[in-house]
């Protein structure tokens, strides 16, 4: 924790109301608090700043520049609002000294004079260049309303860290740990180019995952303490309220408890392994469904046939290793009041999004089957990996009420293909698929977060 030392302007109130700025550096970012001299703490921090997931050395070297000491400012004149910096002011004073010295040591005088020259302009304004410079690797919060919205996060956020803290800290600890550096970064991210209301739908859907995230930890503590013969650790836990996590945001639900530990899968194909959910949202959602999706094609190993689309079980898009909370969204959007067992292309989500206007509010797509197809090939999940010839892939590609035309050279003709072309290729994947899960059926990847809950 940094202080720094008295920031009220008013000389006549010392004493009274005298501040001191403080910044307290985290492993994440930063919390910038004005604390009173009366011993008084303050409720909301004036600035939070996070650094940017899985940050190198030099990144972090960054944010330690960004909470440095405010410079100290000397006025020009009395009535004159202008200001230099101290340091400046020291190198103004001493680069003709050490010019004059330079160039009696017999140096040249076209390097020394324009280096005495630079020096004053340098130290007054490299600074801010720094400043710009390390701001890449941070986002910074100001404002009452933004900041007390990230302070919530954050707190959540400080549960899983602690957690993850331990030296026999779990996988899904240390994992749900960064899962929330991610949505804090993205939540900063939104708040610091848009307005808190502007982007309230996507800053909800965040809070909500970081709420369930840490909920899903907090039962992985006591499942701990329940397996050593202690009782659960009160630490870790905020206090007041109702629930584990104590008191919960308007219009969220807690998550249900689990009533078992889900065995674990030591390889594909070992079955589903459910997630607990309320009843409400049972009702409302579809979880046996799957999506379809085009991607550059690849080659198994051993394989001669390439691979282009893939089918996975729609609750893939829950695991860790997906763009989170992009991958959860879109499960939101895949599950909603679809016929089980139903294979829903992704252009099909496209068609219902306005044709794709409303993916910026859903999440990045491409990133998502980017990651999915990560999955596929190294194992982690089940999956239908397809080769289909052109015109299928093409149709799968298309809305489901769009066309596709090719043109036949030797008949010198444009041939069609339509909607009911596209529900022909559907239903000889669906046979497939139907076949695969009769014998076994699909597993979507170990540790899975709590799916997005429905509005009602």
């Amino acid at each position: 924790m940094l202080r720094i030392g008295p920031t009220c302007p008013d000389a006549a109130c010392a004493g009274l109301c005298e501040l001191a700025l403080v910044y307290e550096r985290t492993s994440w970012g930063w919390l910038t608090w004005t604390v009173p001299d009366d011993g008084t703490l303050p409720e909301h921090p004036q600035q939070i700043g996070v650094l940017t997931p899985d940050a190198t050395l030099m990144q972090r070297l960054a944010v330690r520049w960004l909470t440095r000491h405010p410079a100290t400012r000397i006025a020009l004149t009395t009535h004159n609002p202008a200001s230099l910096r101290l340091s400046t002011w020291v190198v103004g004073v001493s680069s003709p000294l050490t010019g004059l010295y330079a160039l009696n040591r017999g140096l040249p005088a076209a390097l020394v004079l324009p280096a005495m020259l630079l020096a004053p302009l340098l130290t007054e304004h490299l600074p801010h260049r720094l400043d710009d410079r390390a701001g890449q690797h941070a986002r910074s919060v100001d404002g009452d309303p933004a900041c007390r919205y990230l302070h919530r996060l954050a707190a959540l956020h400080t549960c899983l860290v602690q957690a993850a803290a331990d030296r026999d800290a779990s996988w899904e600890r240390r994992r749900s740990a960064e899962i929330g550096h991610h949505l804090l970064w993205y939540a900063a991210d939104l708040l610091q180019t848009s307005e808190t209301k502007a982007a309230s739908v996507r800053l909800i859907d965040i809070e909500r995952l970081m709420v369930q995230l840490a909920d899903q930890v907090t039962h992985s503590l006591e499942r701990a303490a329940a397996a050593a013969g202690s009782g659960p650790p009160d630490h870790h836990q905020p206090h007041g309220g109702p629930g584990p996590l104590g008191l919960l945001p308007p219009g969220f639900a807690p998550a249900a408890p689990t009533t078992q530990e889900p065995s674990p899968a030591t390889s594909p194909l070992k079955g589903p392994h459910p997630m607990p959910q309320s009843q409400t949202d049972r009702s409302a959602r579809t979880t046996d469904t799957y999506l379809l999706f085009a991607h550059e094609p690849y080659y198994p190993d051993s394989c001669t046939q390439e691979v282009n689309t893939t089918v996975v079980a729609a609750d893939t898009l829950l695991h860790p290793q997906v763009q989170q909370p992009d991958g959860a969204r879109i499960h939101n959007r895949l599950t909603r009041k679809r016929t089980p067992g139903e294979i829903i292309p992704l252009s099909t989500l496209t068609h219902e999004l306005d044709g794709g206007a409303d993916w910026p509010q859903v999440g990045d797509w491409e990133t998502v089957t980017t990651d999915l197809v990560h999955l596929v090939r190294t194992g982690e999940c089940d999956a239908l990996s397809l080769g289909l010839p052109e015109i299928g892939r093409a149709l799968l590609c298309a809305g489901p009420h769009s066309h596709v035309r090719v043109f036949n050279a030797a008949a010198g003709q444009a041939i069609a293909y339509g909607p009911q072309e596209r529900a022909a290729v559907l239903a000889e994947i669906d046979t497939l698929l139907t076949g695969l899960v009769a014998e076994q059926a699909f597993w979507p990847g170990d540790g899975l977060l709590p799916p997005i809950f429905h509005q009602p």
